[in-house]
């Protein structure tokens, strides 16, 4: 399959990747409908097969589940791991509202979040739901976005 250049890194990624957020489910605000995760795994495996080389969640996408997905479809896959691409600053709360945080100490616990559920020590692309230009990510207190 074809290949090309993401932006300015050295990535090398297929022109189409697999989006994951309808295997966030149903019963949440943005919900495409209720999946089976078996199917959604099943169809992550067939598009590697197929060639694709890259995965896009989202922490948001099913409050979480999307992600703990894909983790299981990449524990089950036997050939090369492709990137994992996902984002941060849709947070929701305890009645699933989703919300978007912008502080560095958020993006710091998203981040956390997310590797643990998609059981991976790093990302291949980390990115901001609807970036605002605006908003400051600069944290009172010092520190890396990634853990150590």
């Amino acid at each position: 399959m074809e290949m090309r250049k993401l932006g300015n890194s050295d990535l090398k990624i297929t022109p189409v990747g697999f989006g994951a957020w309808a295997l966030g489910g149903g019963g949440w605000e943005f919900a495409w409908g209720p999946q089976d995760d078996a199917d959604s795994i099943a169809a992550i495996h067939r598009a590697l097969e197929l060639g694709v080389n890259w995965i896009d969640t989202a922490a948001a996408y099913g409050l979480g589940h999307s992600e703990e997905v894909v983790a299981r479809a990449l524990k089950e896959w036997r050939g090369t791991r492709p990137y994992v691409f996902t984002k941060c600053i849709l947070r929701w709360n305890e009645k699933g509202k989703v919300y978007k945080e912008f502080s560095a100490e958020s993006v710091r616990r998203e981040c956390q979040d997310s590797l643990r559920r998609l059981q991976i020590e790093t990302f291949d692309l980390y990115q901001m739901h609807w970036p605002q230009t605006k908003t400051s990510l600069a944290s009172k207190k010092p520190g890396k976005l990634l853990p150590h």
